[in-house]
């Protein structure tokens, strides 16, 4: 029997058809859980991550801030890579609260999507 997807689970399924990410334009994806926000720089050609942030082992504090902090610590990342530009892969979520901090804090960094 097919388990049923989630609504979020069809949308990110959807969008993964249209975005791919290259080694000169790497997927910035996104993931979101209750605790916690995780994000990859992903060369999809490749097949391979580039660099990862997440919010395990940060300060505690509210969880929009933490995300700036996630935001701007790929960022950095990216820099050490020579990665100026990226796709955003949001992943299905909407781009509110804690997804919208972590893209305001990339852009902060200097990554430009």
């Amino acid at each position: 029997m097919k388990a049923k997807l989630t609504s979020r689970q069809k949308i990110r399924l959807r969008l993964k058809k249209k975005i791919r990410g290259t080694s000169a334009r790497p997927r910035l994806s996104v993931f979101r859980s209750n605790k916690g926000i995780y994000c990859q720089l992903i060369d999809d050609v490749a097949g391979q991550t580039l660099a990862s942030s997440s919010s395990k082992g940060r300060p505690d504090g509210k969880k929009i801030d933490i995300a700036k902090s996630v935001g701007v610590d790929i960022a950095d990342k990216a820099k050490a890579l020579n990665v100026e530009t990226v796709v955003f892969d949001r992943a299905g979520y909407l781009y509110h609260g804690r997804v919208k901090a972590l893209a305001d804090g990339a852009r902060e960094g200097g990554l430009q999507f």
